[in-house]
């Protein structure tokens, strides 16, 4: 069995070094065609031909030649445009000379009266945005002030490249342009990878079945990979990077996209995008290394059952449901996610999909509703917020297979408890007023609330909590923090679990201190920071917002002290399961 955990290695480094190759492996090449494929107003893709003559030429570039061209084109556009149909001050002073006591809007057609396309838009944009100054006694610092929005909003929109487009044009055009092997043979590479990194996974996870049921220490904190040493930083190192490039790269990162085309294809018959490649990467993960922790935990069925259930959630409900629905021209709809986690299901664009889409589109905006406001309490009063947080998220689904030879690292100190209660309740009332900014813009086409703009409130949570947070240091900080950084420090939903636990919940983990040994099993591999062991010494039940019941526990423990329970806390409701070393069991 060692030979086939070294060829399990082998195969996997194999598959692992060509995937990270192949980010490099490509050359890109602009065409006419490609332009307007991408882009379909005609003048902007011509006015963007014209600044990208460098990269329209027989000769692929690089992708970083190529990106770094696209995105200065990208920025001469917008200049010249800016200048072309920018108001002058010139045409600012005429305006202020004209409407010296009172403003009034007809003065405009006297200052842009050409019939060249730069008047007609200025003429029209003025007034679109400079119609409240109309009757009124108007300073210059007014008039300048609406030609600062027509210059910041008007203008770019209109004729040349918001940010927003920028982003996701670089992207398309840049996938659109590659000229590869991965591209002309995208099912040959996936095997190579893919199928490589799978098949060596699991020939490397499978021989630990000759060894006894039960969790063993096997020098832990001596691991490279385990305890914060160059292997575990190296991988934390690429997680990281990886997550950079997906969230706010991902033109750089179009040949892996292209590799998982034909699943894409095979499953909603669309061409992949960088948010299936993750979800596709994010499902395998889970899936193998679920295996493993059947494997590692199989002498506990809590574990097993608990280990099924987030492979199968994260498949079914997380990956395929969605992609099928989207084969069936059905918005894309994740049945398992919930706000605040799912903190976009508020966003505009998502409910006016929605509502369009029928009396399906109308079902999955109840459901959601009906999940945020009845499912979550009523669920966690009987079974604790691990019902969501250890059997159905995502988020903990990999964090309990991918990231769980990380666990031990979470810090168990009375600061980082502290650090933890402030941050992950500031983030659950950054999304609550994040989205009542959102819905209040939807009712009433207002962006601006009190004192702070929707639009603006909602790219920073989307940037920093949902991209950086989130992905980037949740995931990343697996080798570096343990594995629920994400779920302990900052996920809203996670406290919103949290507080009906603490307080409305018949959950419960029980202990028996007479029992214990003081082995510190229990606090070591608690993914949640949780000093287990404080608790079993005194026999104190642990009843704590943070805990997410994932039972690994009980699970290490040698005497049988810990006990996940669901009972009223004097014990009055019957019978409570017990779930200890043996397995699953029925209590009076």
């Amino acid at each position: 069995m060692k030979y086939l955990k070294t060829i399990g290695l082998t195969l996997f480094v194999i598959g692992f070094a060509l995937f990270n190759v192949s980010f490099f492996w490509s050359g890109y090449q602009l065409t006419p065609e490609i332009v307007k494929s991408q882009i379909s107003d005609e003048k902007k893709a011509s006015a963007l031909l014209l600044e990208t003559k460098e990269i329209v030429a027989p000769e692929p570039s690089s992708n970083f030649k190529f990106v770094a061209v696209l995105s200065a084109a990208f920025e001469r556009v917008n200049e010249k445009q800016l200048a072309t149909f920018s108001l002058s001050d010139t045409e600012l002073d005429k305006l202020a000379s004209y409407n010296k006591e009172k403003f009034t809007i007809a003065s405009v057609d006297s200052v842009f009266r050409g019939n060249d396309e730069q008047s007609a838009f200025k003429r029209k944009a003025f007034k679109d945005n400079g119609s409240w100054l109309d009757g009124q006694a108007t300073s210059r610092e007014q008039i300048q002030t609406v030609a600062d929005n027509i210059k910041k909003y008007s203008v770019i929109s209109q004729f040349g490249f918001d940010r927003y487009a920028v982003k996701d044009l670089k992207y398309s055009i840049t996938k659109a342009a590659a000229i590869s092997p991965v591209k002309s043979n995208p099912t040959l590479y996936l095997f190579l990878t893919f199928g490589l990194c799978i098949i060596g996974s699991l020939l490397y996870i499978l021989p630990k079945l000759q060894l006894p049921p039960g969790i063993k220490n096997n020098g832990t904190f001596f691991n490279v990979m385990k305890n914060v040493q160059w292997l575990g930083i190296l991988t934390g190192s690429w997680l990281i990077a990886f997550y950079v490039f997906l969230y706010f790269y991902p033109e750089y990162m179009t040949n892996w996209v292209l590799m998982v085309d034909p699943v894409s294809r095979l499953l909603s018959g669309s061409e992949a995008g960088r948010f299936f490649l993750y979800g596709f990467i994010y499902t395998l993960c889970i899936l193998v290394m679920g295996v493993r922790m059947l494997i590692n935990y199989r002498h506990s069925k809590y574990q097993i059952l608990r280990t099924c259930s987030v492979m199968f959630f994260q498949t079914a409900f997380a990956f395929l449901i969605p992609e099928i629905l989207i084969r069936l021209n059905q918005p894309y709809f994740d049945f398992k996610n919930i706000w605040p986690l799912d903190y976009s299901f508020f966003f505009n664009n998502r409910l006016d999909t929605l509502l369009a889409n029928g009396g399906l589109g109308v079902f999955m905006l109840v459901w959601g509703i009906a999940l945020i406001i009845i499912a979550v309490p009523v669920l966690v009063y009987f079974f604790g917020k691990r019902w969501y947080c250890s059997w159905v998220c995502g988020c903990g689904g990999l964090a309990e297979t991918l990231g769980d030879p990380y666990r031990q690292l979470s810090n168990k100190k009375l600061s980082a408890w502290k650090i933890e209660r402030w941050m992950i309740h500031g983030v659950l009332v950054f999304a609550v007023v994040m989205t009542g900014g959102v819905l209040y813009t939807y009712f009433t086409n207002s962006s601006w609330v009190l004192f702070f703009d929707s639009y603006k409130l909602r790219e920073v949570y989307g940037a920093f909590i949902g991209a950086g947070f989130a992905g980037v240091v949740g995931t990343g900080f697996y080798p570096l923090m343990g594995n629920r950084t994400w779920c302990r420090f900052g996920c809203p939903l996670a406290a919103y679990l949290g507080i009906i636990q603490r307080f409305k919940s018949r959950f419960r983990i029980t202990t028996n201190g007479g029992q214990c040994i003081s082995c510190g099993n229990c606090s070591t591999y608690c993914e949640m920071g949780i000093d287990v062991r404080w608790y079993a010494q005194r026999g104190q039940n642990i009843v704590r917002s943070s805990c997410v019941g994932c039972g690994v526990c009980s699970s290490v423990c040698p005497r049988g002290v810990l006990n996940l329970e669901v009972k009223e806390e004097d014990g009055r409701f019957g019978k409570a399961i017990l779930i200890g070393n043996n397995g699953i069991k029925l209590s009076n």
